[in-house]
């Protein structure tokens, strides 16, 4: 397992290149990565954290934790990690943030991808990060009551080795297909019927940026669905600019 995670490092690595100069995401991204030699899993997720100081800092927003910088600054090598794959998925999917156009949306991005760590370990889930700098044990995470039970079937799984999904091939899964019905929460999260019965929902990290504000009747709406990273789907509707995360219900 320990050699798979090491094989993703290119690969992860090349996502990061797509400006002549390094950003400070950058910066943050290739630290993150160097944590790969920590084997305990609880100083992995700290090392991670403390690997987006460099965005932290140009954003002007208080210090991630001492112990956490240090962390990633100096990774401890030693021992034999238990959980690549859980590591291989947050990494991707940070490197996967790096389509967000700004830092501030990054930074939340990057917090949001170590769900699957944090659900491992227990750990409650990320907030968004906060505009003015403040004190960082109480901004960068914070209690939050479990999300409610979802209703009807599970989201459909996608088969294949442990490579499938961390990479995306941007195939139209669907390509303009009419909606018959679509459903709208008050923070404008939408929950989706296409004509063909598909069921697509706005995935959580994703309705902070781009609430739906739809006005026209579902049929007027053109659906066209691509695979992202990490078994995520990009949504998109004819004439409209937006990109929406989501994940299939049934």
């Amino acid at each position: 397992m320990r050699q798979f995670w090491w094989l993703l490092v290119p690969a992860i690595l090349g996502a990061t290149m797509t400006l002549a100069q390094a950003r400070p995401r950058d910066d943050a991204l290739s630290s993150a990565i160097r944590c790969g030699v920590i084997a305990d899993s609880r100083a992995w997720l700290d090392c991670y954290y403390g690997s987006a100081q460099p965005v932290r800092a140009a954003l002007s927003l208080g210090s991630a934790l001492p112990a956490q910088i240090a962390l990633a600054a100096s990774p401890p090598a030693g021992g034999q990690p238990r959980d690549d794959a859980v590591r291989a998925e947050v990494v991707a999917a940070a490197a996967g943030c790096m389509r967000m156009p700004e830092d501030r949306p990054w930074l939340d991005c990057y917090y949001a991808a170590a769900m699957p760590m944090r659900g491992q370990l227990g750990l409650s889930g990320p907030q968004p990060v906060r505009a003015a700098p403040m004190p960082a044990p109480a901004q960068q995470f914070v209690s939050a009551p479990p999300p409610p039970a979802r209703s009807g079937p599970p989201p459909m799984p996608r088969s294949g080795g442990i490579l499938t999904g961390l990479f995306y091939d941007g195939k139209p899964i669907v390509r303009n297909m009419p909606m018959q019905s679509y459903v709208r929460d008050k923070t404008g999260s939408f929950t989706v019927t296409l004509a063909d019965g598909q069921v697509w929902e706005q995935i959580e990290e994703d309705q902070i940026y781009h609430p739906a504000r739809w006005r026209k009747d579902a049929a007027q709406m053109l659906v066209t669905i691509k695979p992202d990273m990490m078994n995520t789907f990009i949504m998109t509707i004819y004439g409209e600019n937006y990109m929406y995360k989501v994940h299939r219900v049934r």
